[in-house]
């Protein structure tokens, strides 16, 4: 059974969002659902850096969020798609301004992230 090596800490909003967005692809997931994206082999074409399992693990975790619903059809083969619940479509004018903060601050960014990676490759 799985116990959790740090106790959850759940005493403001940053906390709360950071428990709900904590994984490298959610915020990816969500915003490619938004702009319909929604069969898992799409996802996965549009994330090709992520494997498939781990993409799986953080859909289901934003399904438990209720994020994000997912949809069953009883056909063979399965078809499956995922759309953002009425609570996930909250997020997207949140993520929308993320990602403008970062294209606003590209340069910035990528330079402080290619220094911080030289620091610890030790050139």
């Amino acid at each position: 059974m799985y116990e959790r090596k740090i106790p959850l800490n759940l005493n403001c909003g940053l906390d709360l969002i950071g428990e709900v967005l904590y994984g490298k692809w959610k915020i990816r997931l969500l915003w490619f659902i938004n702009v319909g994206h929604k069969r898992p082999s799409e996802l996965q074409r549009k994330i090709p850096d992520a494997s498939r399992r781990v993409l799986n693990i953080q859909l289901k975790e934003l399904e438990e969020h209720e994020l994000i619903s997912k949809v069953v059809y009883p056909v063979v083969p399965p078809k499956v798609e995922y759309n953002l619940t009425e609570f996930g479509k909250t997020l997207i004018p949140i993520i929308s301004a993320l990602g403008h903060w970062g294209d606003d601050n590209e340069e910035r960014l990528r330079s402080v992230i290619l220094k911080q990676t030289d620091n610890l490759l030790g050139q």
